[in-house]
């Protein structure tokens, strides 16, 4: 068995490019492992993209239907026998608090394939998880391992903004999606967690292209920055619409969406500044929840803003999404909050957060009659309360 210590601190020591060969070496002194590939999640969502030197060899993988996908899905390492020999490989997740990064495919001896070694092989994957998010501060190879073509400017600049994908913890499940993913302006999501409560905003800037992205990132900066002096929800919007109103004197607003929740009760505070809606699963029921409309931040001066109260019960899920989401048209010209969206939720109930808002990002992209210039956003959020999952 190898030391996972050092493991972890050979990895803290490389250079940030360089994890991967840093891992190759310890799993083949350690284990014998012929092969070891690391797979990102591509910013689609869809593709799973070798993260290889050139000579690796290795092609890009559909995350729908190959076994490196599956255990992506499932979140467990899957087996699979070596094309030649008596190896196999192992399909190793690699996530940090519920954001699903990639897989860590292994190739092992048949013989030096033991539950002790598998065990120790996810430990490995976890901290890799981990260090790659570190070195993203001082390399782009791994942002640029996810683009499986070119972001746009504005684009660039969203993914920049955005939390991680997905986040967990022992109280909550949340996962988010945004689309066109590589060409998306105005759209955006953001949470923090401080141990007490979690907050979540959803938010839709106006306009297209650099100038909705700048508009988006002004507004969810100005939040942040409340949201980090301590102030309450309440405030928070007030002093984004501050923000933006300032910059922006009434020509372009934002439409944002403000949760708290107390991780303790299930208790949330809630702002509807704007467009972006929440819906709820509970059970087999599925209903919009109706909210205290208020104006959008930034178009007015000095706006203000009142938090209602609302309380989540374990096992419910919420989605929010965005107006590129429920006002998307079919053919025929009906909504896809007319119907489509209730029937969505249930036809995933069954997938944890972090998948949820892809499944329903493919429904409203078979549902709508064209391809659509706006953004389609969706964030998933599931409540298990203090009970053991």
């Amino acid at each position: 068995m190898t030391d996972r210590i050092d493991v972890g601190a050979a990895l803290r020591a490389s250079l940030p490019h360089a994890l991967l060969d840093t891992v190759r070496d310890h799993l083949a002194s350690a284990y014998g492992a012929t092969s070891v590939h690391l797979f990102l999640t591509d910013y689609g969502g869809t593709v799973l993209s070798p993260c290889d030197s050139p000579e690796g060899g290795e092609g890009s993988l559909p995350i729908a239907g190959s076994p490196e996908g599956r255990a992506l899905g499932s979140q467990e390492p899957r087996e699979q026998q070596a094309p030649h020999g008596e190896a196999i490989d192992h399909h190793l997740p690699v996530t940090v608090r519920g954001d699903r990064i990639g897989i860590l495919t292994v190739r092992l001896p048949a013989g030096r394939s033991t539950p002790a070694v598998l065990d120790e092989l996810r430990q490995v994957a976890g901290q890799l998880g981990h260090e790659i998010l570190v070195a993203e501060r001082d390399t782009d190879v791994y942002q640029r391992v996810r683009r499986v073509s070119r972001l746009t400017v504005a684009a660039e600049m969203q993914w920049q903004l955005l939390p991680a994908r997905a986040c967990s913890a022992a109280q909550y499940a949340v996962g988010a999606r945004l689309e066109p993913a590589y060409a998306v302006h105005g759209d955006n999501f953001d949470w923090a967690s401080d141990g007490d409560e979690l907050t979540l905003t959803v938010t839709n800037g106006m306009g297209q292209g650099v100038d909705a992205s700048l508009l988006t990132h002004l507004a969810v900066s100005a939040l942040r920055n409340a949201r980090r002096a301590g102030v309450g929800l309440a405030d928070q919007a007030a002093l984004a619409d501050q923000a933006v109103y300032g910059h922006y004197r009434g020509r372009s607003h934002v439409s944002t969406l403000l949760l708290r929740v107390d991780l303790a009760t299930g208790r949330m505070e809630i702002v509807d500044a704007g467009s972006p809606q929440m819906w709820r699963l509970r059970g087999k029921s599925v209903e919009r929840i109706e909210l205290d409309k208020q104006l959008p931040l930034g178009m007015f001066e000095e706006s203000h803003y009142a938090a209602e109260s609302f309380t989540v019960e374990p096992g419910d899920r919420l989605l929010f999404v965005s107006d590129g989401v429920y006002e998307a048209p079919s053919p025929r010209g009906r909504k896809y909050a007319e119907g489509a969206l209730a029937r969505a939720l249930h036809a995933t109930r069954l997938l944890p957060a972090a998948m949820a808002p892809g499944a329903v990002l493919r429904d409203v992209a078979e549902y709508r009659a064209a391809e659509t210039l706006d953004d389609a956003l969706v964030l998933c959020f599931d409540w298990f309360g203090n009970d053991l999952r």
